[in-house]
C-alpha cells in the first residue's frame, strides 16, 4: 500500500494538476473573450477525460494481475469513447443566431480538443500536452487578428462591403418575396444566406431572414426605408 501510494498516487497527483493548469489557460483565453464556455467548463472537462485515461491505464490492474489467463484488455477503449462522447458538450456553445450566423464553433473545437489534452496527459505525454497547449493558445490569441487582416487584404477593394443580418415580417403572399429578391438585386446586395419562419402568433405573417453583403454606399438607413415601401412589410429589422 505504501508502495502504491508512493508511486502510483504520485503520477495521478501529478497528471491531474498538470491538466488543469493546462485547460485552464485555454479556458481563460476564452473567458476574457465572453464565450458560453470558459474556465470552469475547460478545466472539467480536461480533467474529466484524463480521470477516464487513469482508469483505464490504473483502474483496473488489481483485477488484470488476478486474471492472468481470462482477461484480455485494452485501455485503449474507454479514451474512444471520451472522444466520441465529448462532441455533446461542444455541441451545447455552438449559437444559431437569426437562423442564419452560427457562433461558438471555435470553443467547441477547443472543448474538444481539451478532451483530448486530459486523454494525452492521464497517458503520461506531457511533451506533447504542453506543445499543443502552445499552439491552441498562439491560435486563439492571435491568429483571430490576423485572420480579420489577411480578409481585409484579400477582399475585393473595389467595392468595400458590409455584412448585414436583415430580418422582415411580411404577409404570407408569394409575390412579396418575389420583390424582396428585386430590391436586392437593384440595391445590388448579395445575398448570402436566407432562413424562413412561420409566425407563432399568425398564421397570415412569415419572418424572413437574410444575411446579405452590401456595398458601403448604400446605408442602413436606405435598406430600411426601401423596404418599409413594400406592400404588407410589418416589421423591419437590420443588424450589422
Amino acid at each position: 500500500m505504501h508502495s502504491i501510494f508512493n508511486n502510483e498516487m504520485a503520477i495521478i497527483i501529478i497528471r491531474l494538476s498538470l491538466i488543469v493548469l493546462l485547460s485552464g489557460f485555454i479556458g481563460f483565453e476564452r473567458e476574457l473573450k465572453n464565450h458560453p464556455a470558459g474556465l470552469r467548463t475547460h478545466i472539467l472537462v480536461g480533467v474529466g477525460s484524463c480521470l477516464l485515461m487513469l482508469l483505464s491505464l490504473f483502474g483496473f490492474e488489481e483485477f488484470i494481475n488476478s486474471h492472468p489467463q481470462s482477461t484480455r484488455y485494452d485501455p485503449s477503449r474507454i479514451p474512444s469513447y471520451v472522444v466520441s462522447g465529448i462532441g455533446f458538450l461542444g455541441a451545447g456553445t455552438i449559437l444559431v443566431h437569426g437562423g442564419v450566423t452560427v457562433k461558438g464553433l471555435t470553443t467547441a473545437a477547443s472543448i474538444w480538443t481539451v478532451a483530448g489534452l486530459g486523454l494525452v496527459v492521464g497517458v503520461g505525454m506531457y511533451f506533447e500536452a504542453v506543445l499543443v497547449t502552445v499552439i491552441i493558445i498562439t491560435t486563439l490569441l492571435f491568429l483571430d487578428k490576423l485572420e480579420t487582416k489577411l480578409e481585409v487584404l484579400f477582399k475585393k477593394r473595389d467595392v468595400p462591403q458590409e455584412s448585414y443580418l436583415i430580418s422582415i415580417v411580411i404577409n404570407r403572399e408569394k409575390e412579396n418575396l418575389h420583390l424582396i429578391n428585386q430590391l436586392f438585386l437593384d440595391k445590388k446586395l448579395e445575398v448570402q444566406k436566407f432562413n424562413m419562419e412561420n409566425s407563432d402568433w399568425d398564421g397570415s405573417v412569415v419572418k424572413y431572414t437574410f444575411k446579405v453583403k452590401v456595398p458601403n454606399t448604400i446605408n442602413q438607413i436606405e435598406i430600411m426605408e426601401n423596404l418599409q415601401d413594400l406592400s404588407n412589410v410589418q416589421k423591419v429589422q437590420i443588424e450589422s
